[in-house]
């Protein structure tokens, strides 16, 4: 044996055994279905409840536009993500700074990758601790109208807890039965959304034209809208760990099922999204809240049940992050 081919064999064996180590890839036997309701639980977040919000700010002509152009866009550049994946034969690229590596350099694209995905790690669970937390405060009020007021402090450390047990979990795989509860919640609750929203019918005097001051006030909140879209599509944050869970074979490498699964996530997303935005904007205009649970307060069983199901999503996507 050449020392070259024993350098390159001890430099296989020690990714195999950091590989083997790390939770992402410590299992590699996901299906096809592993990838939908994964990516449907990245993706479908708490901000499709801010969508009937954003086309407030966007109007009807150039909201229908911005989501349908988001759906799209997202869905090509994720298509990149999975084809980009195993794009060097014979290597697989699991995680975001060693795609980076490929692209910039060994050092430059830790320093180009790696910060911008912290803060985005970052702040993404940031958002989902006072999610959850405003969400369990919401059932409890909901519910116990003559309770003692709980500070919604509390409320997210209660939610923080519960992540931190679960966050022993050993690999990625072993949290499969949390994202499938997470994905059927987000599916529920934001039919409970629009459903609520039909159920409660068209708000008196509803107006459809912009809450603006002036003109930069207006442009002001369109960016901020399409801050909000943005936000409700970001989910390509854990794309390249997902995949990573899956077997690869010369013959049948990983990017077919992952992309099978991301095909029916992406109807998943469509019928989540759509429905929420457009019905939500056309029930309630531009009075509609920033979250749209919140406009809808009857019944309040169902609405602090939708409350419970983002609660179990947002735990769900917490895991991913």
């Amino acid at each position: 044996m050449s020392q070259n081919q024993e350098m390159s064999d001890n430099a296989l064996a020690k990714q195999k055994a950091i590989d083997d180590w790390l939770p992402i890839t410590a299992s590699r036997k996901a299906k096809w279905w592993y990838s939908t309701f994964h990516n449907l639980t990245a993706m479908v977040g708490a901000g499709v409840l801010s969508l009937p919000y954003a086309m407030s700010h966007m109007g009807w002509g150039p909201g229908i536009v911005v989501l349908i152009m988001s759906w799209v866009i997202t869905l090509y550049t994720l298509w990149q993500m999975v084809e980009m994946h195993e794009m060097i034969p014979g290597k697989r690229l699991d995680r975001y700074h060693e795609l980076g590596q490929e692209a910039f350099g060994e050092k430059m694209g830790l320093w180009i990758v790696v910060p911008q995905q912290v803060v985005v790690e970052v702040g993404t669970c940031i958002v989902y601790m006072v999610t959850g937390g405003k969400s369990l405060k919401k059932v409890h009020d909901t519910l116990c109208t003559d309770c003692k007021d709980i500070k919604t402090s509390y409320w997210i450390i209660i939610f923080a807890s519960v992540n931190f047990v679960l966050a022993q979990c050993p690999n990625f795989n072993s949290i499969s039965f949390i994202s499938l509860a997470a994905a059927a919640m987000s599916l529920t609750y934001s039919t409970i959304a629009w459903g609520a929203s039909i159920h409660k019918g068209v708000t008196p005097n509803v107006s459809y034209t912009t809450k603006s001051t002036s003109t930069s006030d207006a442009v002001f909140k369109f960016f901020s809208a399409l801050g909000d879209v943005a936000f409700a599509y970001a989910g390509h944050n854990v794309v390249l760990e997902i995949q990573a869970t899956m077997p690869s074979t010369p013959e049948n490498p990983s990017k077919k099922p992952m992309w099978k699964g991301v095909v029916v996530a992406y109807i998943g997303v469509a019928f989540c999204y759509f429905p929420v935005a457009l019905i939500g904007y056309y029930m309630f205009g531009n009075s509609v809240e920033d979250n749209i649970l919140i406009s809808l307060e009857r019944p309040a069983w169902l609405i602090a049940a939708a409350n419970l199901f983002v609660v179990v999503h947002v735990i769900g996507g917490y895991q991913k992050d």
